[in-house]
This record gives C-alpha cells, sequence and structure tokens, in this order.
C-alpha cells in the first residue's frame, strides 16, 4: 500500500463512535491508553503529526506509505515496530516488504522525540500516531488512538508470508488472516479502504493479465473494466521497469475518501482482492453502503483502524523502548 496540494477537511467521530472505541481500547488493548504520554512526553503526538505533515508537504507518497507501513508491521509479531528493525533475516529483507517505505519519517520523529523526551516514546507507537495522521492529511477522519504500545526485539523474515495478505487472495483467504489478528469481516472490508491512496508496483497486479505471442498483455480476469485495464497496460507494459507503480485510486490519488468503494462498484478495483470484495456475497452489500456514504466509510475507519493498531501489542514490562528503531538496544 504506497502512496500537490492537500485537502484539509475535518471529521469528528460523534460520541457514540467515541464511546464504543474506549471501550474496546480499555478491554482489548489491556494497558493502552489514551494520552498515554501526557506526563512522560506531553508533545509525542504533536511532534509525530508535524514530522508527518512536513515529509508529506515534501513528498505527497508518504501518506500512503505510512498506511502500508503500518500494516505491514502490525500482521507480524502484532505492532511492536518489528518492521523497523535492520539487519540480515529480518523482516524487511523479505521480498514482500521491501517496496515499504516511510521508514525515514518514523527515524525522524523518532530523532526529535529521543532528544526532548530520552527514553519515552515507542517506535510502534510512532508507527501507528504516523499512519493515523497521515490520513488525516490527505482528507480523512480525524481519530483518537491509545498509546503505551512497547517496541518487540524479534524480527524474522519467514514470519512475514505466514501472516501478511497477497494481492491475489481470495476471500476466503483474506477472512482467514484477518481472523487470525483478531479482525472480522467488517473490518477487512473497511481496511481495505486504505487502498484509495497510494501506489502500488505493476508486479502486484500483473497475474490479472497475459503475455501474448507479440509481447501484449491480454486481460485474462473479466472482473476488472477492460477500459481500465487498458490504462494499466499502458502505465505497466511488458518492458515497464520494475520500479514503475500505478495509483491504487485511478479517480483520487491523493485523497482519502470513499472514491475506492465507488471505483469497486465499476469494476475498478486493481488487485485481485479488491475484485473479490464486489463479487463475494458476503461483502458486496457493504461496499455499496460505503460507496453511497462517506460519513459511514469514515466513522467505521475509525473503530477498524483502532483495531488494527491494536494487534498483539507489547505493554507494561513487554518488549522494550528503543533508543532507534533500526535496532534493539541490546
Amino acid at each position: 500500500m504506497e502512496k500537490r496540494a492537500f485537502v484539509f477537511p475535518f471529521f469528528h467521530i460523534s460520541c457514540s463512535c467515541l464511546f464504543t472505541i474506549f471501550l474496546f481500547a480499555t478491554s482489548a488493548s489491556g494497558s493502552l491508553v489514551f494520552n498515554f504520554y501526557a506526563a512522560s512526553c506531553p508533545i509525542a503526538e504533536l511532534i509525530v503529526r508535524d514530522t508527518v505533515s512536513s515529509s508529506s508537504s515534501s513528498d505527497p507518497s508518504i501518506p500512503g506509505k505510512l498506511l502500508r507501513l503500518v500494516f505491514h508491521d502490525c500482521f507480524v509479531e502484532g505492532c511492536d515496530a518489528s518492521l523497523t528493525l535492520q539487519g540480515n533475516n529480518t523482516e524487511q529483507s523479505d521480498p514482500a516488504n521491501r517496496s515499504v517505505g516511510g521508514f525515514s519519517v518514523i527515524e525522524s520523529a523518532k530523532r526529535v522525540l529521543e532528544f526532548l523526551c530520552p527514553g519515552a516514546v515507542s517506535c510502534a507507537d510512532i508507527i501507528a500516531l504516523a499512519a493515523r495522521d497521515a490520513v488525516e492529511i490527505v482528507g480523512g477522519p480525524m481519530i483518537q488512538i491509545p498509546t503505551g504500545r512497547r517496541d518487540g526485539m524479534v524480527s524474522i523474515a519467514s514470519n512475514v508470508r505466514p501472516n501478511i495478505l497477497d494481492t491475489s487472495f481470495t476471500m476466503d483467504e483474506m477472512i482467514n488472516r484477518f481472523s487470525n489478528k483478531g479482525l472480522s469481516l467488517f473490518d477487512l472490508v473497511i481496511l481495505s479502504g486504505a487502498h484509495t491512496i497510494g501506489t502500488s508496483h505493476c508486479s502486484s497486479f500483473r497475474d490479472r493479465f497475459q503475455e501474448d505471442s507479440k509481447g501484449k498483455l491480454r486481460l485474462i480476469d473479466k472482473s476488472l473494466d477492460s477500459s481500465y485495464a487498458d490504462e494499466l497496460t499502458k502505465e505497466c507494459p511488458t518492458s515497464a521497469s520494475p520500479s514503475v507503480q500505478v495509483n491504487n485510486d485511478p479517480e483520487t490519488s491523493m485523497v482519502f475518501d470513499n472514491q475506492y468503494y465507488r471505483n469497486l462498484l465499476t469494476n475498478k478495483g486493481l488487485f485481485q482482492s479488491d475484485s473479490a470484495l464486489l463479487s463475494d456475497n458476503r461483502t458486496r452489500k457493504l461496499v455499496e453502503d460505503l460507496a453511497n456514504d462517506q460519513e459511514f466509510f469514515f466513522e467505521s475507519w475509525g473503530q477498524s483502524f483502532l483495531k488494527l493498531t491494536s494487534v498483539g501489542v507489547k505493554t507494561g514490562d513487554e518488549g522494550e523502548i528503543r533508543r532507534s528503531c533500526a535496532s534493539t538496544n541490546a
């Protein structure tokens, strides 16, 4: 999930929705609490927000990168910044993570926080807060999330593939992965809306095409709109460099909105896993509702994002607070 002037509409979640979020945060997330850094580093969230904002101003792809980063971190070892650890055979070395970006933003915020509040703010919290802020910066909802995550000390490449999703997954495969993380079918549909921003490499949807004898790509996945498929083959011909990327959302790629679901209704989901949301009877009605009601999407996003960023968190005496996000303190 990767993705000049930004749009800044603000959306405030209703009181009833916030109450629901509070109940989840206190019951399912253990020691995660709102304003965890009120005493130890009261400017923590402001520093993260300012770092994300300034980085996004100079590089509009940052919001999408940060959103993808939190997904890939939380689905492996839980939301513990295991993905930011560098070294041989760490999660970063797995091919599925080599195109994940946004690490420099996390490290930048960490350096400032270590200077102002040494040993107080975890990399895991920075990742969650940065993704939260990235959504708001490009027009998405402004939400509150609890903090208090600790940094993990394990990062192994072989743990990546059995846990993350692949763009070629069937609905049942996606449901299984989400269920293993305590996330529901509803969360699956809502969090897939992250594809409303970001970019992806041509290889991530190449399985929807087949190369003919003349070296041209021919559409073989009939669930994809043919005119959209033609656009994709122009942007990603067989001769395209592996570095070439296309927008996940062909309509409003720099704005976090519900256009992703409207795209699905016209068979313009970039990935096979996107199209599955429309073709499966278990999710089609929800896709239609989200396409017709952006406020419903934003409210639902707040709840599902909270659940995502609470997956497998380490709190209390677990893990550590790293001095640098790239390495453990040992």
